[in-house]
């Protein structure tokens, strides 16, 4: 546990009887050489007295919102992690649907620290629909749950929700805590989002990529404490992740000079963008009148191939990924592309499959190595999805 020795961590202790379980964890955390601050709901002061983790965290307890006005700005600028135990069916709902309405719940709404979440709770409360679809919600949007034990309940029934065991907790916490240095000492560039292929000045040739997982990449590039993060992002509607630097372009060839401007000053580069393979040949500077004609031809000419570009000018020491979207023979198509464009790994997806492609918040991908080795992801969160590709990556830095 010597990764834990002056990490700063908020401990948010909910009303749960789990809460005494919660005191021998902040205890070890401190014993590690953590800095723990702690925030009690009101309901948790009914189980466990403040006394006690000012005792054990040799901080003052916090509770109360209007004592010191400032402390959920503070804290959650300035922590490391964030750990809810007991997280209880309250907790997650208010989360969920964005009520700050207390100490705790306002910290974790200021907060961009990673967070991890610990329910206990009686077994009907944690399958209940409504339970289980916010923390859907809450794991699509970076929120890390560890899964209760199976075991003898407050109750004295048997069933799901016990608070996990403390070694599960520990070292899950670390695991965290290691995470958010997986990346530093890299530099990393990705582009995201299709391209667009002007027609006229209204009209254009592009795809259906969104930009959400290249986004995610370089979201979670920045959370494993990459030093720099560039993300050159054709046209979408998402917001850049913050600390992230956003290059905008529209057209694959305007991407390729981007990407190109750059490309020496990265050591992983992951190209996940959607670039147009095609566009028109002449490019009206005007309107094209529907009047004007009973029959249009467009005429088409190959975009510039970016990928196989940087796989000629990659140097020692840099990772290129690429992303391969495909409706058939996918790991054919795939494993061309690998070997074609010279990468380090292709991510390869089947854009027909259910709970993937583009335009859905999940993704299925199959993971294929220069080595010849191959891993298929379970259906998971975009977000999810580029954590696993980023933890790989960082195997081959």
């Amino acid at each position: 546990m010597s990764r834990l020795s002056g990490k700063k961590i908020v401990a948010g202790i909910c009303g749960g009887i789990a809460a005494y379980k919660a005191a021998n964890i902040v205890s070890k955390l401190v014993q590690a050489g953590a800095d723990v601050r702690v925030i009690m709901t009101r309901a948790a002061c009914q189980f466990v007295t403040p006394m006690t983790f000012e005792t054990l965290s040799h901080h003052t307890v916090l509770t109360d919102l209007w004592g010191e006005p400032l402390a959920h700005v503070e804290l959650a600028y300035s922590t490391d992690l964030f750990v809810l135990m007991p997280a209880t069916y309250n907790i997650v709902g208010k989360l969920a649907h964005g009520i700050a309405d207390d100490l705790l719940t306002t910290t974790l709404a200021a907060t961009r620290a990673p967070v991890l979440v610990v329910p206990a709770m009686e077994s009907q409360m944690y399958t209940n629909p409504i339970f289980q679809e916010n923390k859907k919600k809450l794991t699509e949007l970076g929120y890390r749950f560890l899964e209760p034990e199976v075991g003898r309940l407050a109750s004295g029934r048997e069933g799901i929700g016990r608070f996990p065991s403390e070694e599960k907790i520990l070292n899950t916490i670390e695991e965290m805590l290691a995470e958010r240095a997986l990346l530093q000492g890299h530099r990393v560039l990705v582009t995201a989002g299709p391209t667009r292929e002007m027609l006229d000045p209204m009209r254009c040739i592009t795809n259906k990529s969104s930009g959400k997982m290249g986004y995610a990449l370089a979201e979670q590039a920045r959370h494993f404490g990459a030093d720099t993060v560039c993300l050159i992002s054709g046209p979408t509607q998402l917001e850049p992740p913050r600390g992230v630097e956003c290059v905008r372009v529209e057209s694959a060839e305007e991407m390729k000079d981007a990407v190109l401007k750059r490309f020496a000053q990265y050591d992983l580069i992951l190209m996940a963008a959607a670039v147009a393979d095609w566009r028109p040949k002449k490019v009206s500077s005007q309107k094209l009148k529907k009047s004007e004609a009973r029959k249009l031809t467009l005429v088409l000419e190959k975009t510039p191939d970016i990928l196989s570009e940087l796989g000629k000018r990659k140097k020692k020491g840099q990772i290129l990924v690429g992303f391969a979207a495909e409706t058939e023979r996918l790991l054919e198509h795939a494993r061309e592309k690998l070997r074609e464009k010279n990468l380090d790994i292709v991510v390869a997806n089947d854009i027909t499959a259910p709970g993937a492609g583009p335009e859905v918040e999940t993704n299925i991908v199959t993971l294929l190595y220069r080595d010849g080795r191959s891993e298929t992801l379970p259906c998971l969160p975009k977000r999810a999805v580029a954590q696993e590709i980023l933890r790989r990556v960082a195997q081959l830095l």
